[in-house]
């Protein structure tokens, strides 16, 4: 049974498996550095992580959508009116006051992460027998990887970073329901890699790409919520392991991976200069959003000291999170279009 990569092992290797590895690899190595850098460069991890990778991965999502001819007419009206329905809702929450609109966007988002991993392991799971017993088991280990991290977050006292803002997660500190999950993770980590070693022995064959998407979700979801307790860990580890490997199925799947016919327009994407052209577009697209983020709302990194929009915030706010909204409710419908697709985050 040869290796299901997506596109090539050394494309894959790179740019979606080795993402998780490599930024732990960083942060131990790094500490000491990297609180200085979150001391003294808040500025530039801002800039490098949030937008240019978290902001900028969610508009990747338009190079297999809204930019595809064909796909656009395919799913027209739920292109068009999913955009509505995530504005119209936004405001709805916002309503009920902005805590209660950024706990549930953070428990989507949430949801979203989980699933994109979800489905990069089912992905590279395609080539191996569709049992019950092998797909049960799959599926509790990807959970646990990243079910346990959320559900310690959860239960622990209060962690040094947010997804979005402060207390948009319930909370109830238990100690002793986390020591009782905690046993239960550990077990079902070393039963899958017992089984695995097992198999691998009986059957002559290891899934490389599968067991690396699994192992690269645990290490990074563990150590950034559950071992460290820091801010720039925690954002390190998660948008680079989620953003990254995005815009590299987004451009090696529907751009590279597919004839001219197919996705029309975007075959000038193809090739080094086209991927040159394909960031540059997802940063300056990232940078805008994130600009009119700073000057409308947060006023953090840049300001216009005579612009208040305060009483504006109910529409300012929902408006601009539609294109994060969109993205993470379209995820679960752009990747079910056949078997040979990627079924993501909340498919």
């Amino acid at each position: 049974m040869t290796q299901p990569w997506i596109h090539k092992a050394k494309t894959d290797s790179l740019f979606i498996l080795s993402p998780s590895f490599l930024v732990v690899a960083i942060v131990f190595v790094f500490q000491g550095w990297l609180r200085e850098i979150e001391n003294d460069y808040s500025f530039y991890t801002w800039l490098f992580l949030i937008v240019f990778v978290d902001v900028a991965h969610v508009y990747a999502t338009l190079f297999k959508t809204y930019l595809v001819p064909a796909e656009f007419q395919k799913r027209r009206k739920l292109l068009i009116a999913l955009p509505i329905v995530c504005l119209v809702v936004g405001m709805v929450l916002f309503g009920f006051g902005s805590q209660v609109f950024w706990s549930v966007l953070a428990y989507v988002a949430v949801f979203h992460f989980i699933r994109q991993q979800y489905g990069f392991m089912r992905l590279y799971a395609r080539k191996e027998p569709k049992t019950k017993a092998n797909i049960w088991i799959d599926n509790i280990v990807i959970y646990s990887a990243t079910g346990y991290p959320m559900l310690y977050w959860f239960l622990s006292s209060p962690r040094a970073f947010n997804w979005f803002v402060p207390n948009e997660f319930w909370r109830l500190e238990n100690r002793q329901l986390l020591t009782v999950l905690g046993w239960v993770y550990c077990g079902v980590m070393v039963f899958y890699a017992i089984r695995t070693m097992y198999q691998s022995i009986r059957l002559h064959y290891f899934n490389i790409p599968k067991n690396a998407i699994i192992v690269g979700t645990a290490l990074s979801w563990y150590f950034g919520i559950v071992h460290f307790n820091n801010d720039l860990v925690f954002t390190l580890l998660n948008v680079v392991s989620h953003g990254i490997p995005y815009m590299a199925l987004i451009y090696l799947k529907e751009i590279d991976g597919k004839s001219s016919q197919e996705i029309g327009p975007l075959y000038h994407f193809k090739q080094w200069k086209g991927l040159v052209f394909y960031i540059a577009i997802l940063l300056g697209i990232a940078f805008f959003e994130e600009y009119l983020w700073e000057i409308l709302v947060w006023k953090e990194q840049f300001s216009l000291a005579d612009l208040q929009l305060f009483e504006w915030q109910f529409l300012l706010v929902p408006l601009l999170t539609v294109p994060q909204f969109t993205h993470y409710l379209l995820d679960g419908f752009i990747w079910k279009s056949n078997p040979t697709d990627i079924k993501k985050a909340g498919n």
